[in-house]
């Protein structure tokens, strides 16, 4: 009898050494809590963002979808735009504060301002993230479906827009939001 039940203990730890073998990684899967990537490409949260490449007005080239090193906020403005200057020393202040976490992009709607005005803007407001103009508005209007000045994209690192916010918020709540997509 006891001959018998060291048998049938033996035969059932094998087959679960032959089981845990054979699935391999897709236990631990079972325990890991990872978002799934989505497949679809659009500005709304938990899409893929739209994939870009634009020159920014320093000379280099800077890129949004995929996977990146650092989270982005995606900052589509225009120079006459009030809320957009209210919100410009906060974005620098923001640029700043998560450099090694977060990149701002600014993307300057040009088609609805012009290019010495915006210049004007980042001279006056001494903005210190890349920015980049969207002359014919083929991101923010095709790509990015912009509707209102200023409108900011929240995407991950893995490239999931996280949230779109259209105008702007109180500084402490942006931030709050801000931490939130550099954990995420």
């Amino acid at each position: 009898m006891k001959r018998n039940l060291y048998i049938l203990l033996g035969v059932i730890v094998l087959i679960g050494i032959a089981v845990y073998q054979n699935a391999g990684p897709g236990i631990q899967s079972v325990f890991q809590h990872e978002k799934a990537m989505p497949t679809e490409t659009g500005p709304k949260a938990g899409l893929l963002a739209p994939a870009f490449t634009a020159q920014g007005l320093d000379g280099n080239d800077y890129h949004v979808g995929g996977q990146q090193d650092k989270a982005i906020l995606l900052n589509f403005w225009a120079s006459w735009c009030s809320p957009c200057q209210q919100e410009a020393p906060e974005l620098n202040a923001l640029a700043e504060k998560y450099k090694d976490s977060l990149n701002i992009y600014g993307v300057n709607v040009t088609k609805y301002d012009n290019k010495k005005n915006a210049q004007k803007f980042i001279e006056k407001y001494s903005v210190n993230f890349p920015v980049m103009l969207d002359l014919k508005a083929d991101i923010y209007e095709t790509q990015y479906k912009g509707i209102a000045f200023p409108t900011n994209v929240l995407i991950d690192k893995r490239g999931v827009v996280q949230e779109v916010v259209l105008g702007i918020l109180p500084p402490k709540d942006l931030e709050k939001k801000l931490k939130h997509l550099i954990k995420s």
